[in-house]
């Protein structure tokens, strides 16, 4: 294979892999900045299990194994469990429909299967409360945190429905399999790494979870971790727990992995790609279009729904009644968009050296960087927000709830967002053209300028739309770290809807879901975008 095929994480686009411009050396400078990144990450958690290691061994004890610890274990355990079953059954089984059936409406409902992933959960939360209270339980939390995260198993399983090579069903059903026992025995194995990708997806996501607990009432690590460090200002014990959740986070990625395995799922043939087999339903079809209806009722239209409804109200109908003035939407407005840019802008900017060591410089070390960068995805938000906060305090004391500081924990939390897109991107600019503005006479920089970064911007645009909708919905590091006397829409929503202020809250929720709607539609037209620039050059 000489000219081998560089598999992208996201997405599957492949790039023609270019021996001459691998064996080059890396610049000093892209290695230093490759490395910066990858400590930057790693800063925040080594902080915290220093912090949790100054506890004495007794006090440590004592600390874990109060029966509030084992509450919340069980808490934690239960509720991640349950989602991410339920969301790995509903997003598989939506993705099989839409992809593989004669669904009625399938183009519409494979639309609607995704929006949700636009809303915060938190947001998702507010509206279920508003609308019942009686929903502050286990089984409030397993319907409303599933109804967000289930988008997550659907994306990447109906990815690979639709690259699945058809052959397969084909001689299954021809060795007289059923379409039950086709799809069990043949299909749902093939599916695996899709499948299980957006289960880890959905369990991280879960143990990461603040907002949605927070107003759902139900405890968890990171609600007792916040309400640690509130009540006493003292992180060390917070520290501790964090280190549980940590190691929570890390038993799933090695779960994952070890389930996973190395068995191969790839296409080895050439040929010409045949479409998907499609199956008719029969009299089968009107349930389950109810189905999808009922599905998109509990994740779309109950969310938008509640937040027309207190749109409607005067702020006096909440419980608690606070007037909202179109200076204050307008304030937390700009500063959600604003820290949201420069999120992105500073996130893409840090992924940018380490994804162009990766796609034109890989080796070993590269690799580890890598890794290193995405073990931000399996440490909670509220780890990170809590470890910046005790490295402001103790050590950069002028930072300490500045703009600066929380735009930093912005780009450690979602450096992996960005890295994905960034190394497709930089991987679907040919090499061969590098190379051949370097003959004709341009230096490195001029060629990354001129080049290599009008070849990679929809792609690197889309890795900024990333972050930004990231940014733009995030809560946890938002209240711990936000400068004093700014507000958010997120951190509004969370203010009015935990005094009950439901209508207070509606004009900031609305606002947060119409930001992040048209950034998702921005997102996917790029991705549109980036894909069709990498076809043409392939």
């Amino acid at each position: 294979m000489d000219e081998g095929v560089i598999a992208v994480a996201a997405g599957g686009a492949t790039a023609p892999a270019l021996p001459q411009a691998m064996a080059r050396k890396a610049p000093l400078g892209l290695w230093a900045a490759g490395v910066l990144a990858a400590l930057l990450v790693l800063l925040p958690l080594g902080f915290t299990v220093y912090q949790a290691s100054t506890f004495g061994f007794n006090d440590a004890f004592d600390l874990l194994a109060r029966p509030l610890v084992g509450e919340l274990l069980i808490n934690t355990l239960k509720i991640t469990a349950a989602t991410t079953v339920a969301a790995a059954v509903i997003g598989t089984a939506a993705a099989w429909f839409v992809e593989r059936t004669h669904l009625p409406g399938r183009r519409l409902w494979a639309v609607l299967v995704v929006v949700p992933l636009a809303i915060p959960p938190f947001v998702t939360s507010f509206a279920w409360v508003s609308l019942s209270l009686s929903l502050q339980d286990f089984a409030g939390a397993t319907l409303v945190v599933t109804s967000a995260y289930y988008p997550l198993v659907y994306l990447p399983v109906a990815a690979a429905l639709r690259g699945m090579d058809p052959a397969l069903e084909e001689t299954s059903r021809a060795l007289g399999c059923g379409p039950w026992a086709c799809f069990f025995r043949v299909v749902l194995p093939q599916l695996r790494p899709a499948l299980l990708g957006g289960m880890l997806l959905v369990a991280l996501g879960v143990l990461a979870e603040f907002g949605a607990f927070t107003l759902l009432r139900f405890r968890t690590f990171t609600t007792e971790i916040y309400a640690e460090y509130r009540t006493s200002f003292d992180s060390t014990g917070a520290s501790l727990l964090a280190c549980v959740l940590i190691v929570l986070c890390l038993i799933c990625l090695a779960a994952e992995f070890r389930v996973r395995g190395a068995a191969r799922y790839d296409r080895l043939d050439r040929g010409t790609r045949r479409g998907a087999l499609h199956y008719r339903l029969g009299w089968a079809r009107w349930p389950i279009v109810a189905g999808f209806a009922a599905l998109a009722l509990a994740t779309l239209g109950v969310p938008l729904g509640m937040i027309v409804f207190w749109l409607t109200q005067h702020a006096q109908a909440a419980v608690t009644p606070v007037s909202v003035s179109f200076e204050a939407l307008t304030d937390a407005t700009l500063a959600s968009i604003g820290l949201g840019l420069a999120g992105a802008a500073l996130t893409t900017l840090l992924a940018l050296p380490l994804g162009f060591l990766l796609a034109r410089y890989a080796n070993r070390f590269a690799t580890a960087l890598e890794r290193t960068v995405f073990i931000a995805q399996g440490v909670p938000g509220i780890v990170i927000a809590l470890a910046i906060v005790s490295l402001a305090v103790h050590a950069l004391r002028p930072l300490y709830q500045s703009a600066e500081l929380l735009v930093v924990a912005y780009s450690i939390m979602f450096l992996p967002l960005a890295l994905v897109s960034v190394r497709a991107a930089l991987l679907q600019a040919q090499p061969r053209l590098e190379d051949t503005a370097r003959v004709l006479g341009l230096n490195s920089l001029q060629v990354a300028w001129r080049v290599v970064l009008p070849l990679a911007g929809p792609g690197l645009g889309a890795a900024a739309a990333m972050v930004f909708i990231a940014t733009v919905t995030e809560l946890t590091t938002t209240l711990l770290l936000s400068p004093i006397g700014t507000r958010t829409l997120a951190t509004q929503i969370w203010v009015d809807t935990s005094a009950l202020a439901f209508a207070a809250a509606a004009p900031f929720a609305a606002l947060l879901v119409a930001i992040s709607l048209a950034s998702t539609w921005l997102l996917m037209s790029l991705l549109g975008k980036s894909a069709v620039l990498g076809s043409h050059q392939g």
